[in-house]
């Protein structure tokens, strides 16, 4: 797969750096409330950055480069790989198409390698009766083959259309907000714990094992 070039891990005395990505690209779609929800409480986190993610705005090629390693990267592959890069954690918001995740986001997976390596993602979903774990399950096993870590819970949206105000805040609040401060609890243990381990060694590459 496509790589970037490589960058040293943040030093551990720097805020932790979440990325949230919205993983939506069509058109119409919810993706940016629960988007901007998640982000807000992340930046409540003391020691914590979040930045957005979204997508839409890079235009992926749908074809990825051939065997050549010295092939350039597309403008926005390099883009978003300067981005993805730069954080120690992902929250991937994404909903359930057809009882998956949508192409987009195998798109933008397929696109990076080490960008993902060693690192923790979160999941953030929304869809009908089951609030899109579908496509949370199916992300696990694919992100597994970058050796990332997914913290067991996750948060859903069932019936999205019903689960956020007007002010794009969650309607059930009390329930919503005590499984995402456990959400949030293991995301960034994972965290601190994955990048104090990238600072002190650095994961090992195929046949290096």
């Amino acid at each position: 797969m496509p790589e970037t070039q490589r960058s040293a891990p943040a030093p551990a005395s720097t805020p932790l750096r979440v990325a949230v990505i919205i993983g939506s690209v069509r058109k119409d779609r919810f993706g940016p409330v629960p988007a901007r929800w998640i982000s807000g409480r992340l930046a409540a986190r003391p020691g914590l950055e979040a930045e957005t993610v979204d997508l839409a705005e890079y235009g992926l090629p749908p074809v990825l480069n051939g065997n050549d390693p010295g092939e350039p990267l597309p403008e926005p592959v390099e883009a978003l790989g300067e981005r993805l890069q730069w954080a120690d954690a992902f929250v991937v918001v994404t909903p359930v198409y057809n009882r998956s995740y949508p192409a987009s986001l195998k798109t933008v997976i397929d696109w990076f390698h080490e960008e993902w390596t060693a690192k923790p993602i979160g999941f953030v979903s929304y869809g009908g009766m089951t609030g899109g774990v579908q496509a949370v399950e199916h992300l696990r096993g694919v992100f597994a083959e970058f050796n990332t870590v997914s913290p067991r819970e996750a948060v859903l949206f069932p019936n999205f259309w019903e689960a956020f105000d007007q002010d794009g805040r969650p309607v059930e609040a009390e329930a919503v907000s005590g499984v995402t401060e456990v959400f949030l609890d293991q995301l960034l243990w994972w965290t601190r714990a994955l990048r104090r381990a990238r600072v002190e060694s650095p994961f090992p590459a195929e046949g290096e094992l």
